[in-house]
């Protein structure tokens, strides 16, 4: 580089005006102006979701396939050993519709929270060269997420068509509460554990062990009838170990996804109060995401430093 270009270029740069990496602001100012931040940058934001999602399949033949093929691949396992094997699809009718309700949204949600946590470690680069809203790194990852979600979704909506079970009615008003709850919730979560793993890198090895727990806490591969079932026999307490499990966001979402599109179980039981927890829920995972976008402003002050 020149001298000439070299000078002009710091020139440039002296003109542009000193931006504080920490908040400045109260609490609810502070939220707006860090959303204004972000919306002002949704431009980046669009490139960071189209990186994320292709360099996933970057150099690969079959690109964003792949994409399909572990939910699928991890439907036909459990539809063979839990299904066929141990019989469960007995007991459950349309078993991998079932399976594969439950499978679309916990992807989705355990990718947010997973890949969202070690969003910023693994954009130290630009983190420590240039200021922009850290917060778009959590976010380009929810985004890349959805547009796999979308297409794992198109296919359990045709597998509904296809086996002659599509959904209808009023069934429907649960896959909004369902989506506003995974997405509020998760992203809550990939926002307060990214800037966390920033200053303690165990947190991302945590989180793998506590979704893999969570996933088998979860009605996945197992009916709720069995679950509340086996809640109800526990002789420690019953009633309050079933609202612990219920308590628990990923239960609610993915009961949530089974109400919709799980239209053979329409006569299996569900929490008969399923909509207003998934409603509470939801104001409850506002609140968390507030104090986790806040509490991410306050310790991103200090990444370019940590990283």
């Amino acid at each position: 580089m020149s001298t000439t270009t070299a000078q002009k270029r710091a020139e440039r740069l002296a003109q542009e005006p000193l931006r504080p990496a920490e908040p400045t602001y109260s609490l609810f100012r502070g939220t707006l102006a860090n959303m204004r931040d972000i919306a002002s940058r949704r431009e980046l934001l669009g490139l960071l979701v189209n990186r994320e999602f292709t360099a996933k399949y970057k150099d690969s033949a079959l690109g964003f396939v792949w994409s399909l093929i572990r939910p699928l691949a991890l439907l036909l396992i459990y539809y063979i050993a839990l299904g066929k094997f141990m019989g469960a699809e007995k007991n459950i009718p349309s078993f991998a519709i079932f399976i594969y309700s439950g499978l679309t949204a916990w992807t989705l949600y355990s990718e947010i929270i997973s890949i969202g946590t070690s969003s910023v470690v693994n954009n130290s680069g630009l983190v420590k060269k240039i200021y922009l809203p850290r917060e778009v790194f959590p976010l380009s990852v929810v985004g890349s997420a959805s547009i796999n979600f979308a297409i794992q979704l198109a296919i359990l909506v045709a597998a509904t068509a296809v086996t002659g079970k599509f959904p209808t009615g009023s069934r429907w008003w649960y896959l909004p509460l369902s989506l506003a709850l995974l997405y509020v919730f998760a992203t809550a979560m990939a926002l307060l554990l990214s800037a966390t793993n920033v200053y303690l890198r165990d947190v991302q090895y945590l989180v793998e062990v506590a979704l893999m727990i969570l996933f088998w806490a979860s009605p996945v591969v197992y009916s709720w009838q069995m679950a509340g079932n086996a809640l109800a026999a526990s002789r420690a307490g019953g009633r309050l170990l079933e609202e612990l499990y219920l308590a628990n966001p990923a239960t609610l979402i993915v009961l949530g996804f089974q109400r919709v599109f799980w239209v053979a179980g329409s006569d299996r039981p569900f929490p008969a109060d399923l909509g207003a927890r998934l409603g509470t829920a939801l104001a409850a995972s506002l609140v968390i995401l507030w104090i986790s976008q806040r509490v991410f402003a306050r310790m991103q002050g200090n990444f370019a430093q940590e990283l």
